[in-house]
């Protein structure tokens, strides 16, 4: 099945951008849309909890401006904002014929590609999903399947501002920290040149 990607820009509303993937995901289930689909994009900034996320993880001390959203994903507490890569493949996992898990490290692939594409050796934790640097968190992912197809995805710190997740345990994981490309290679990478690279990588994934 081929894939479309839609560039949806810089300061999307979290709630915005979870109809649009709510609505792409009956019509790709519909079988209507004869095509899966790719949204990237940058959020404004946002909290979100996802199903199994503990409440104590969302700090007292956060940024008290920043909107929080409870989200279908799976996972616990992250962030979203401008600097940060976000993807939402809405993906026909049954028309494709793969399992979730299989679906999940594709995803955490086409990451590890693009970041090697720049430099920077990713990899994964057998212990937590997600994209790392050493210790450090670089890109996480959470996902939804209903009627086989995906939706929500996946958050690569390009260059957000790393104190807002200090307002947070992100992804429950106390003992861990989070890492940007722009930490990792010491200078700034332009958005529109890590989206094109991520594209084909995607592209070459699925």
């Amino acid at each position: 099945m081929q894939v479309k990607i839609q560039d949806l820009g810089a300061n999307v509303p979290y709630a915005k951008a979870l109809a649009w993937q709510e609505e792409l995901l009956a019509t790709n289930a519909s079988g209507a849309a004869g095509h899966d689909t790719l949204l990237l994009l940058e959020h404004a900034p946002v909290y979100t909890l996802g199903r199994g996320a503990n409440p104590a993880h969302l700090l007292a001390s956060r940024d008290p401006a920043i909107e929080v959203a409870i989200t279908s994903r799976g996972g616990d507490v992250t962030y979203h904002g401008p600097g940060q890569l976000v993807g939402y493949p809405i993906v026909n996992l049954r028309g494709r014929g793969l399992l979730v898990l299989e679906f999940l490290r594709l995803l955490e692939e086409t990451l590890i590609q693009t970041l090697a594409h720049f430099g920077i050796a990713a990899g994964r934790d057998p212990r937590n999903r997600g994209v790392w640097v050493g210790e450090n968190k670089i890109a996480a992912i959470g996902i939804r399947v209903s009627r086989g197809v995906s939706m929500h995805g996946f958050a690569l710190n390009v260059d957000p501002d790393m104190a807002h997740f200090a307002g947070i345990i992100p992804c429950g994981l106390a003992t861990t920290g989070v890492t940007s490309m722009r930490l990792q290679l010491g200078r700034a990478v332009p958005m529109e040149e890590v989206k094109a690279v991520y594209a084909r990588a995607f592209l070459g994934v699925f």
